[in-house]
């Protein structure tokens, strides 16, 4: 066996842990050490921040709450958050300490609207840092290793925490920043880098830039992908693409700019992602009534902060819908709660096709147990009063018939999978576009 494969397989001493005493604490201490850290936070942001104040005034806390009260505690919103910044210009009240105490700012990527701008403390950066260390301990990332980190480095902060967290832990950051495809690959091979971290789309992407020049990426040093932006990671068909590509381990991790990395797969990959409950406290709400939902039942993810008091989000509405595992610990040792198949959608990406209710996550699914289709893109419609969906897809196939053929079993698949007629086209090669940061494959056309 390979030195990669061996390293790949977690055979080389690693205990896959960040901090193993806190991590692998039961039910009962997890909720303790929660309980202790919201209480100090609670203490100082409603005495400092003015958009908490208020918010917790509105709702009748006239004084620091109870925990007792939790579910009194009202929610926060991201349309209350980019509100609150209109009214309260360029930065909005939600502040804990004066504007001179900040040292980052970052900004949402704004597929979902407006882009938020989320600053942080010296104390709020090292926490997001902290959170890289168990997302990379949990992958099997050990001192030694090399992190090529293939993005823009522009104003999101998906992929700033882990460059600079990867030099704190012993291993070394390779920027990927300010390069084409190709030079990224070269820097790759030139420094031997064994972890890759970036979108799904672009690792899928540059690997087909790696086969059109002749390089394979299962030959190359990476035996580590490490995933944000996009769901992908956590779709089982994507997540063997982009390990038979790069014949390398494929992890997801999830987090928001205004929460922090709040999620991982561990080394075992059980179907699901663990949430990291020493930094962050976790609900999941019926969408509509905001009621608790039962474990195993799909709902809206519910997120509070313990560790980002400048900028803190309690009782966030995070809009991803998830579905926590009925099981209360994992075989790798952790008592972190899971959401299994990781983020399974979002409350705003439902699509009703015809009458067929469908998120983007289980047509990607479908799309991607076809190894010959290099990328796709939807286009959403309405016809007739109705929405009309038109899938295109690009294939590596020599032939107008066998491009054909795919089509047609396609097709067949998403019907299939989806109780859904879904019309497909073969696009040209090259023709669809390619993706650094969070992809966009859906787009809403005007009605015919």
């Amino acid at each position: 066996m390979s030195e990669k494969a061996v390293r790949t397989n977690g055979s080389i001493g690693h205990n896959f842990f960040f901090e193993p005493e806190q991590e692998t604490f039961n039910r009962a201490q997890i909720e303790s050490w929660q309980q202790l850290r919201l209480s100090a936070m609670l203490q100082t942001v409603l005495d400092k921040n003015p958009f908490y104040q208020k918010k917790f005034r509105q709702a009748g806390f006239l004084e620091v709450p109870r925990i007792e009260d939790w579910s009194r505690f009202p929610f926060t919103t991201k349309a209350e958050l980019v509100a609150d910044a209109e009214a309260h210009p360029p930065y909005g009240s939600n502040l804990t300490y004066p504007l001179q105490s900040y040292i980052r700012l970052h900004q949402t990527s704004g597929t979902t609207g407006k882009p938020l701008v989320v600053l942080d403390t010296p104390e709020s950066w090292e926490a997001w840092k902290k959170s890289w260390g168990y997302i990379f301990r949990a992958a099997g990332v050990v001192p030694g290793d090399r992190v090529f980190v293939a993005f823009s480095f522009g104003p999101f902060v998906g992929f700033w925490p882990p460059f600079e967290a990867a030099a704190e832990l012993g291993l070394r950051s390779l920027s990927g920043g300010g390069q084409t495809s190709l030079q990224r690959l070269k820097a790759i091979q030139d420094h031997q880098a064994t972890v890759l971290v970036c979108t799904p789309s672009y690792a899928l992407h540059l690997a087909e830039v790696a086969r059109d020049e002749g390089i394979d990426p299962s030959s190359t040093s990476i035996r580590i992908t490490i995933h944000a932006g996009e769901p992908g990671a956590s779709i089982t068909t994507t997540k063997r693409c982009i390990e038979e590509a790069w014949g390398a381990r494929c992890f997801d991790h999830i987090g928001a700019s205004e929460v922090g990395a709040y999620g991982f797969e561990c080394h075992l990959q059980p179907g699901g992602v663990h949430i990291n409950e020493l930094e962050y406290i976790c609900e999941v709400i019926d969408p509509a009534s905001a009621k608790p939902v039962d474990s195993g039942e799909m709902g809206e993810l519910v997120l509070t902060n313990l560790s980002r008091w400048g900028f803190p989000v309690i009782r966030y509405r995070t809009g991803d819908l998830v579905r926590l595992s009925k099981k209360e610990t994992c075989s790798c040792g952790r008592s972190f709660r899971m959401l299994m198949g990781g983020i399974l959608a979002r409350t705003d990406d439902m699509m009703t096709i015809r009458g067929v209710n469908v998120y983007p996550s289980a047509i990607e699914a479908v799309v991607r147990k076809f190894g010959e289709i290099t990328e796709f893109e939807a286009h959403i419609y309405t016809r007739k009063g109705m929405q009309e969906l038109l899938l295109h897809v690009e294939v590596a196939a020599s032939t107008q018939e066998q491009s054909n053929l795919i089509r047609d079993r396609l097709e067949n698949e998403l019907r299939n999978d989806l109780s859904l007629r879904i019309q497909v086209e073969i696009s040209p090669p090259g023709s669809l576009p390619r993706y650094e940061l969070k992809a966009r494959r859906f787009k809403h056309q005007p009605s015919e």
